[in-house]
């Protein structure tokens, strides 16, 4: 360790090297640039504040590499090249910064570190930070959304954008930059998805793309790298951004370094100071354009890796051999060392930006004041008649929609093509082009995108900052859209607040589409939902009829941190629950819908999820009963209800659910001499059923594969799903 006269700051324990101060430090560093009581520098133009904002770059770039380096493991290069960026929206008062990059994690816990932040959850010293960097309970290697500060999970690129446009919408007037790296430019839908939420919402301008334009992907250069300045700011300004501000450290490169993107921290002083301040100014000008009204970006263009131990791809990653005793990260860690008294300023600064730390100021550390939504307007429609499901749904929606003025419906594919129109009359589609006969207009709550990931991604997000959304979907296309679900979901399972679960519907065309085919029959994704059940806050929903869909709405809007999925159809089916017998069903997870009032061959218990596979079902019941067998249907409406409480992490989430039902009620349901499962998607979402059930004998008839069918009959017929192959096994079962 550098040795020092000067007293470390208590945050430093743990620091191994300590510089000298940098030329001019008395003068540019005699006291913070954020005054006491300011949110923010005064002037953005002025030395001191450019000269702190480079101490804060560097404080940002020795706390990541020295992270990353006690665990030789993370993630410390990727970052680096934003660290002029990120400073200077902090000194700017902008801390509701969201990203693109998981791979920034390590950054950004330096950022809440430096803020005090982390000391939310015990980590007060750099020998805490390096303690708790990748271990359980600790600073996991990307970003949650549950460490104290930061408003939003980061893993998959491509998902940050939806972040800061959805707190854009919910907060106006507040900057939401959003760090974007150019390896995940790859991803077309990143512009595309800003695209098409600034033609439905021109008036949100408040989030800020900043691109981290360093020249390298994970393991090689970018898709972007052979990008001229121009084709990049045309790229930008060709998905509707009106003013692209574009700082390259090449212009400020006094070291004659060959190609075109350059390490800044090798300039020398003046030329480092020179470069620090165009970026503040350029943020300042940028942020300022963005709160003003104009579809806005900016990009910093200087090498992957500026600053810390390598530069290009080498420096993404750290291995086992980048530890701290080994030379060339000593070297790095020596050239960022700065002296103890900029670490003052430093941390200082960072308590002062945006009014204090984040975990005390930024959006997601409150609960968002929800509008009531009193009781909702169920319909009953009685027993025997029919209905179409999704269209019950959609007059609740609607509703919702009407008491919840933030409120967002989102889907690609169209509410008339999944029989839900009356979302459309009731909340209209968001679109410039006004048009009575489509339900458009500009102030519309129906957000349609066509692109499942664009409309996931703005239903995710507004949830996960505290507001209602819906997404709706067929189920054959949901997996477009879903990781960022999962994403979400997984946030809200470790959230420190509460906040609406995120809700979807998804129609299930694999026994509707027939027509259409293979392209329009994916019901597997019922496996990943099925799978997710384990984690203790997904609850698939599988309503039989449509009072049970209503009632799967209502219990799933009135939910908290939780992933809500209801799949169903929008054909006209029978109705075989009461509204009450409905609402219990989806809170103790199944209800039976027929028994037979004698027989005498034994007892064949059919438990299904889903709503048009009952048809079969059924006509398989009159054959079994016309031989002689007692038949008892139990629709399975809410299967994660139906686990053993060891078998789901329930006591592991955020407002934690262990309503699961109980042995003497689940026997009373599924006892039988033998039990078929049925479903018209895949069989995983019938496990909890399979694993406690006592019948000796069990089978299931599920989904096999799609084919272009006239009927849902055939596509039944195709995949064995028919009421003569199911009472052909129950009597064999029975013998």
């Amino acid at each position: 360790m550098t040795a020092s006269t000067t007293p470390i700051p208590e945050f430093c324990e743990g620091m191994q090297h300590f510089g000298t101060p940098w030329p001019d430090f008395q003068q540019h560093a005699a006291a913070p640039a954020i005054k006491p009581g300011a949110s923010a520098i005064a002037d953005p133009m002025a030395a001191d504040a450019a000269y702190q904002t480079l101490l804060m770059a560097d404080a940002l770039r020795y706390v990541t590499l020295q992270m990353c380096g006690s665990k030789g493991s993370g993630h410390p290069g990727g970052f680096a090249s934003s660290a002029e960026a990120y400073a200077s929206l902090v000194m700017l008062g902008h801390t509701n910064i969201v990203t693109e990059v998981g791979h920034h994690a390590p950054g950004f816990y330096s950022a809440m570190f430096l803020d005090t932040s982390l000391e939310e959850m015990g980590i007060r010293t750099m020998n805490d930070m390096m303690a708790r960097f990748r271990e359980k309970h600790g600073l996991l290697g990307h970003l949650s959304g549950a460490i104290p500060g930061l408003l939003a999970p980061a893993g998959p690129l491509g998902q940050g954008q939806h972040f800061a446009m959805a707190g854009a919408l919910l907060h106006p007037g507040k900057l939401f930059p959003v760090t974007i790296g150019d390896g995940g430019m790859g991803e077309p839908y990143v512009l595309n998805s800003m695209m098409h939420f600034h033609t439905a919402y021109p008036g949100v301008t408040n989030f800020l793309p900043t691109l981290i334009w360093n020249g390298y992907s994970q393991e090689h250069h970018s898709m972007v790298s052979l990008m001229s300045n121009e084709e990049m700011i045309a790229y930008w300004q060709g998905h509707g951004f009106k003013k692209v501000v574009l700082i390259d450290a090449k212009d400020f490169d006094d070291t004659d370094q060959a190609g075109a993107y350059v390490d800044s921290s090798r300039f020398s002083h003046t030329q480092r100071m020179a470069f620090a301040g165009a970026v503040l100014a350029g943020i300042d000008q940028a942020a300022q354009s963005a709160l003003d009204g104009t579809l806005t970006a900016f990009i910093i263009k200087q090498m992957k890796g500026t600053g810390v131990h390598t530069v290009g791809s080498k420096s993404h990653n750290l291995y086992p051999a980048d530890t701290l005793d080994k030379p060339h990260m000593i070297e790095g860690l020596q050239r960022r060392a700065l002296n103890p008294e900029a670490w003052a300023i430093v941390r200082e600064n960072f308590v002062r930006a945006g009014g204090g730390p984040a975990v005390k100021t930024v959006v997601t550390e409150q609960v968002l004041e929800l509008a009531p939504l009193g009781k909702m307007p169920l319909q009953e429609y009685a027993k025997g008649d029919k209905a179409v499901p999704s269209t019950a749904m959609g007059a609740l929606v609607g509703y919702v929609g009407k008491q919840d003025k933030r409120f967002v419906v989102t889907n690609a594919d169209g509410n008339e093509a999944s029989a839900m129109k009356n979302i459309n009359d009731a909340l209209k589609i968001r679109h410039p082009t006004v048009d009575p006969l489509y339900n458009q207009e500009p102030e519309g709550q129906v957000y349609e995108p066509l692109n499942e990931d664009a409309c996931a991604g703005l239903a995710a997000g507004l949830a996960l900052f505290g507001s209602r959304a819906l997404w709706l979907s067929y189920e054959s296309f949901a997996i477009n859209g879903w990781p960022i679900i999962q994403t979400v979901a997984q946030a809200m399972a470790e959230l420190r607040r509460r906040t609406p679960s995120i809700v979807t519907m998804f129609t299930a065309g694999a026994l509707e589409q027939g027509r259409n085919g293979w392209t329009h029959q994916r019901p597997e994704i019922e496996n990943y939902f099925a799978a997710q059940m384990r984690n203790g806050n997904t609850y698939p929903l599988f309503p039989c009829d449509a009072n049970a869909i209503q009632a799967a709405y209502e219990y799933a809007t009135n939910s908290f941190n939780k992933c809500m999925v209801i799949i169903a159809s929008k054909s006209p089916l029978p109705v075989y629950m009461s509204m009450d017998e409905a609402q219990q069903a989806v809170e103790r997870g199944a209800a039976t819908i027929y028994e037979s009032s004698a027989g005498s061959k034994g007892t064949v218990v059919f438990a299904a999820t889903g709503d048009m596979i009952l048809l079969p079902v059924f006509e398989a019941r009159d054959k079994l009963e016309a031989e002689g067998y007692r038949v008892r249907i139990v629709a399975v409406v809410n299967p994660r209800q139906l686990y053993r409480p060891t078998d789901v992490a329930w006591d592991t989430v955020s407002e934690p659910d262990n309503a699961f039902m109980d042995d003497a009620h689940f026997n009373a349901l599924f006892d039988g001499d033998a039990l078929l499962a049925v479903s018209g998607g895949p069989s995983a979402v019938l496990e909890p059923v399979l694993l406690r059930t006592r019948a000796a004998k069990r089978d299931t008839f599920a989904w096999k594969r799609g084919e272009t069918t006239a009927s849902p009959a055939e596509i039944m017929d195709f995949n064995g799903l028919t009421a003569d192959a199911m009472a052909v096994r129950a009597k064999a079962m029975c013998g």
